[in-house]
């Protein structure tokens, strides 16, 4: 790209900004995904993440990874982890902290399944604070809860690339080994039917204020999450190109 060519861009950019989040395109972004346990957020993050530029995070792997480790942090947060209960927000909003403030996050970042509460929505805008990182968009992903138990229940993943299968929407190829690298699928605890269920219930309980709470700053949008997965990905980069 030529300097004509780049202040072009910068030109036509300016043409589309909207007044609450300037030079969006330079700054950092982050890109929050809300939906309850199932609904596709993990898998959609994966690919917006890729075709963005932007750090996939999730909560849920940063915490698999202390258990998997032993660390003191897994020892307070495994217990509620398998009854399908939330991990304290000190604890969270720690963990997240040290996370966005290494370098693969510089560019901007998108956040899967985080924050759960209010109190982590705001604890992740005095977070972000010193990264400059202004230019929220935040992604209710809609599905109904009967459809969300089956998807969640029938959910296989790669033990070693962390690919995710559906034994229903999407198998592998060979039952129980990953198409990618052949490691063996597992089926995490917390997918079991009846964790399933009181996970959902503590969605409702807990997360579902934070729909009002992006909604009044005007930065929310609805994701269908019934759809076919490319049909989700590509109202999801509508989205994030405005």
């Amino acid at each position: 790209m030529n300097s004509l060519d780049f202040q072009n861009l910068r030109s036509a950019q300016g043409k589309f900004r909207t007044p609450r989040f300037k030079s969006t395109w330079f700054q950092p972004r982050t890109v929050i995904l809300l939906g309850p346990p199932g609904a596709g957020k993990g898998t959609q993050a994966q690919r917006i993440a890729g075709q963005c530029g932007l750090k996939h995070l999730s909560t849920g792997d940063m915490l698999r990874d202390n258990i998997y480790r032993d660390t003191e942090l897994a020892k307070k947060a495994k217990p509620l982890i398998n009854r399908g209960e939330l991990v304290p927000d000190e604890i969270v909003l720690g963990m997240v902290k040290e996370r966005i403030a290494q370098p693969d996050c510089k560019n901007g970042f998108i956040l899967d399944g985080f924050p759960r509460t209010l109190r982590q929505a705001q604890g992740l805008e005095e977070i972000c604070v010193p990264h400059k990182s202004k230019a929220a968009t935040v992604l209710n992903f809609a599905v109904k809860a009967e459809l969300l138990v089956r998807r969640l229940i029938n959910r296989r993943i790669c033990n070693k690339c962390g690919h995710i299968y559906n034994l229903i929407e999407h198998p592998p190829e060979h039952s129980g080994i990953c198409d990618l690298d052949g490691s063996e699928l597992l089926q995490r605890a917390d997918d079991a039917e009846e964790v399933v269920r009181e996970r959902i219930c503590t969605y409702e309980r807990h997360t579902r204020p934070l729909i009002d709470y992006y909604a009044a700053k005007g930065v929310l949008h609805e994701v269908e999450g019934t759809s076919d997965p490319d049909a989700v990905t590509a109202s999801i980069l509508k989205v994030l190109n405005k």
